[in-house]
């Protein structure tokens, strides 16, 4: 009977084990995705043809006020974006994931800031280059996207709103995606008109991005669940 108790205690702790080792792995690569979308943001903002849709308009404001960093505005539409979930979801509402969203927000605003710095120092000498930094950014953001979503342990705000808005309406995520991408990109462009006299912010850049970042995360989809399925049939 004691042998019996210790060998289930034995297995409650591998299991127990393993459980924490698979939550830090999907914890790892979601971080991993969070990087590479931050670094996808700061090549689509160093392209200088305007940043991606859903960080268009905190780079807007960051233009216009100093108040804070470029990141820290990113915050604070994520902290908008929280509290759309709460109201949309209601009784619904995951408030563990909510708690996650928030501490990953304030991540991946640094991350932000982070990357930007990171690739500051590069030249983009003509407009040939700023199309090759646009169309790279737009890459690294989605995939960067893509790869959260493999984490499957949360989703940014931004990400987790569209989805929210998807479970309520019963839309597709990626065409809610590209409906906000656009809605942030005419906020962006009223932002920059009224304050700056002029799109800074947002240019061809944003309006390509909007298209394409939810459909490249499309396309992933579609090879990744190709290979699974090719590889269950060998």
């Amino acid at each position: 009977m004691i042998r019996h108790v210790e060998n289930q205690d034995k297995e409650s702790g591998y299991t127990y084990e393993n459980q924490l080792l698979e939550a830090a792995k999907k914890y790892m690569i979601f971080l991993i995705g969070l990087f590479v979308a931050s670094l996808g943001v700061a090549f689509s903002t160093k392209a200088g043809l305007g940043t991606s849709p859903v960080s268009s308009i905190p780079y807007s404001i960051s233009l216009i006020s100093s108040i804070f960093t470029f990141g820290g505005w990113l915050n604070l539409l994520s902290v908008i974006q929280i509290g759309t979930q709460i109201v949309l979801l209601k009784g619904k509402c995951n408030y563990v994931e909510i708690a996650i969203q928030t501490v990953l927000a304030f991540v991946y605003g640094y991350l932000t800031d982070f990357s930007c710095g990171l690739i500051k120092n590069l030249t983009v000498p003509s407009y040939y280059m700023q199309v090759v930094f646009m169309l790279l950014g737009c890459f690294i953001l989605s995939f960067g996207i893509w790869i959260q979503f493999k984490g499957g342990v949360a989703m940014l705000p931004g990400e987790a709103m569209n989805r929210a808005i998807s479970k309520v309406t019963g839309k597709r995520y990626e065409d809610i995606k590209v409906f906000f991408d656009i809605l942030y990109i005419v906020i962006s462009a009223i932002i920059c008109l009224t304050f700056l006299h002029e799109l800074k912010g947002v240019r061809e850049g944003s309006i390509f991005a909007a298209f394409a970042v939810g459909n490249i995360i499309r396309f992933m989809n579609h090879i990744y669940d190709s290979k699974i399925r090719y590889g269950r049939r060998k």
